[in-house]
């Protein structure tokens, strides 16, 4: 197999309107990540998480290095993102939501409703986002990311805006899908139990330019219980790092 998604000797900088200082974010950074692998990052605030996201997906562009991604210019197919809002059309009903994304990807429209039923939302397929809770409305943003049949699903804190117990809803979901068909992804999550109870390999990032302070192989066969003890010991050493 190929090589998914890889960052190679990336730099990048911000300059501060307010008073034109420049700070780096990342600084000769490099990452792989393989086919059909799913990577979390961990990191305080302000550690370029996002930032790095934005890079794969085309969004920003690094001022040196080199970034095999998705966006414009790269050779790996189809992009699902799914992020901390839901980013839904209110004027749209749900299955016209995901039409879009079909149609925008040269799909056949007829797709959504498959991808709405996926996620539990068939007999919402016809209402408005407005009248959804938050939850649902996340789930319409699942399904629009997964029906496009991405090659790489970016995660940008997807159910942080959650409660716990809907946030847990939505992640034994996204393990359902990613069961069903493994892709690439990178998960960008604050949550180091979502780190490890969703990811193959979990890195924390840390410092200013941001480096991999701490990288964890999480080997635990698919599905996972978020109760099991493997998951939780994991859990608290991530912690450790992050304190």
């Amino acid at each position: 197999m190929s090589t998914a998604v890889e960052l190679r000797g990336v730099g990048k900088s911000f300059t501060s309107v307010r008073d034109r200082r420049t700070e780096d974010v990342f600084s000769d950074f490099s990452l792989t990540v393989e086919p059909g692998e799913l990577v979390a990052l961990v990191g305080a605030s302000g550690t370029g998480k996002t930032t790095l996201l934005h890079m794969v997906a085309g969004l920003e562009r690094p001022d040196t290095g080199h970034v095999s991604g998705v966006g414009p210019g790269g050779d790996h197919g189809r992009l699902g993102v799914v992020f901390q809002q839901p980013r839904l059309l209110d004027w749209l009903p749900v299955r016209a939501n995901v039409e879009i994304a079909l149609r925008s990807a040269g799909l056949d429209p007829g797709a959504a409703d498959a991808a709405l039923a996926q996620v539990g939302l068939s007999e919402y397929a016809d209402k408005y986002p407005s009248v959804l809770s938050g939850g649902q409305r996340q789930r319409v943003a699942v399904a629009r990311a997964f029906a496009v049949d991405p090659s790489v699903v970016l995660l940008d804190e997807p159910f942080s805006a959650l409660d716990e117990l809907t946030g847990r809803r939505l992640r034994l979901l996204l393990q359902d899908l990613w069961t069903r068909q493994r892709r690439v992804g990178l998960l960008v999550t604050h949550s180091p139990a979502e780190a490890v109870f969703l990811a193959d390999r979990v890195l924390v990032l840390a410092g200013r330019p941001a480096k991999v302070v701490r990288e964890y192989h999480v080997s635990l066969p698919r599905p996972r219980s978020p109760e099991d003890p493997a998951l939780f010991d994991l859990h608290r050493r991530v912690v450790a790092d992050l304190l």
